[in-house]
């Protein structure tokens, strides 16, 4: 800004070190509850948009409305009117003081200060965006989350930043206390949708700070189910990262939330499921992958059961993640029975409504378990639909598996084999396509050999 156009509250804020829009709501905050104990009204800190407009010479045309005027006034000891002149103007001026204790209001002050009062809960009414606005927000993230498995990850990602931006901006423009929920809420959801695209995607970095930012949201409103969904996403990209042990207390800390179905506790022991059989923790890796499948419950919540979709964890998506889990545990039956339920499971649904990020790590898992049998064919069989899957939609899930499934051709059982070397090719052309390549991903703890 031209130091022309500062106004002399530029210059204190600047000076006290409290230019950020945070810092002076929290410094215009304490002034506040300092006044509101001396019996004085006084108003919330101004809007982010308006906190620019009072740094700005001309900003805003009129004063602020008396209940704003004496906090401002408290903070800087110096008159409304001597803020907003610009910077250089005062500097040429001996500044007038306002005594450091506000004089007894006479009937005419109060009266004066009760019709500002009255014009500012007016302009504040004022301030709410229109419900259509903020049902079509809702409509079109819920219909992205429940169309997330069957549309290309990148088509995902364009749209839930688009309305995450667009819940953002929304937010700048409102008050209403019920709206500001309603808000956040659908912006947590949207940070969610990001984080687990940018994770199908290969970009781990980003889909960690996504999953943070969905954490922050819902811890603004208090939400419980869309904090367990952020932390459970932290545990899991936890554990792919190579760090299990941490992955495990994500996963409690998630499970300790409020407000969670059963649905969410389903999706919770499975992660921990896994980050235990990365730690090759056979007891409690079993105890989760149990406690998955005894939470059949009717408990429900809106996240996980009501918009459900992406954040959904039905039988099918179980019965997946627990065959990865027994693959961990290189207990290869357990693990192709799981991935047979899936696979069954997905099949009774119309074509255009199975999720290709449970069907396509299912049919992978099930043919690693044939391999730990040495059943090349039986896991050629198995990868049959995987190899149809276009290559926009090859998430990194799948091809990781797809990885750790090309690593048991390199046993020695296989060596030699022409239909293995045969299936290893076939696998490595097949990545070379998958978004994750494209971006340089690399691979990480989430399948091992």
């Amino acid at each position: 800004m031209d130091d022309g156009r500062r106004t002399v509250l530029f210059q204190l804020v600047s000076s006290k070190g409290i230019s950020s829009y945070a810092h002076f709501c929290e410094a215009y905050n304490r002034a506040a509850h300092e006044l509101q104990q001396g019996g004085f009204e006084v108003a919330p800190p101004p809007g982010a948009r308006q906190y620019a407009r009072l740094l700005a010479v001309g900003g805003v045309k009129t004063a602020p409305f008396r209940p704003t005027a004496l906090v401002l006034e408290r903070m800087f000891d110096r008159p409304v009117g001597e803020l907003l002149k610009a910077a250089e103007e005062s500097a040429s001026q001996p500044t007038p003081r306002r005594t450091t204790s506000p004089s007894l209001p006479t009937e005419s002050d109060l009266l004066m200060t009760a019709r500002d009062a009255a014009d500012h809960s007016g302009e504040a009414a004022a301030l709410r965006v229109d419900e259509l606005t903020l049902d079509q927000l809702h409509d079109d993230l819920n219909r992205l989350s429940r169309e997330y498995g069957c549309k290309a990850p990148a088509e995902v990602f364009h749209e839930a930043n688009s309305l995450l931006k667009h819940a953002q901006l929304t937010l700048e423009r409102t008050r209403a206390p019920e709206q500001l929920t309603h808000l956040y809420y659908a912006a947590g959801q949207a940070s969610s949708l990001l984080a687990a695209v940018s994770f199908d995607l290969g970009a781990l970095a980003p889909a960690v700070s996504f999953a943070r930012t969905a954490v922050q949201y819902g811890k603004t409103i208090s939400h419980g189910p869309l904090q367990a969904y952020a932390y459970g996403m932290l545990a899991f990209m936890t554990f792919w990262d190579g760090r299990p042990s941490e992955a495990v207390r994500l996963a409690r800390i998630a499970q300790d939330f409020g407000g969670l179905g059963s649905t969410a506790r389903r999706r919770l022991y499975a992660i921990e499921a896994r980050a235990h059989g990365h730690l090759r923790d056979d007891v409690e890796a079993r105890r989760c992958i149990v406690a998955a499948l005894e939470q059949t419950g009717g408990r429900r919540d809106e996240l996980h059961d009501d918009i459900a979709g992406e954040f959904a964890f039905d039988e099918a998506r179980t019965a997946m993640s627990n065959a990865t889990t027994s693959l961990l545990l290189r207990d290869g039956e357990a693990a192709e029975e799981f991935a047979t339920t899936a696979l069954t499971l997905l099949s009774s649904r119309p074509t255009a409504e199975v999720s290709l990020i449970v069907s396509g790590p299912a049919a992978v898992d099930l043919a690693r378990a044939r391999l730990m049998r040495n059943e090349v064919e039986g896991a050629q069989e198995a990868l049959e639909p995987v190899f149809q899957v276009p290559p926009g939609h090859r998430a990194s899930g799948m091809m990781e598996r797809l990885t750790a499934a090309r690593m048991e051709l390199t046993r020695p059982d296989f060596r030699g084999a022409a239909a293995a070397v045969a299936l290893a090719d076939q696998i490595e052309e097949f990545s070379a396509l998958s978004p994750a390549r494209r971006l340089g991903a690399q691979s990480g703890l989430a399948i091992e050999p």
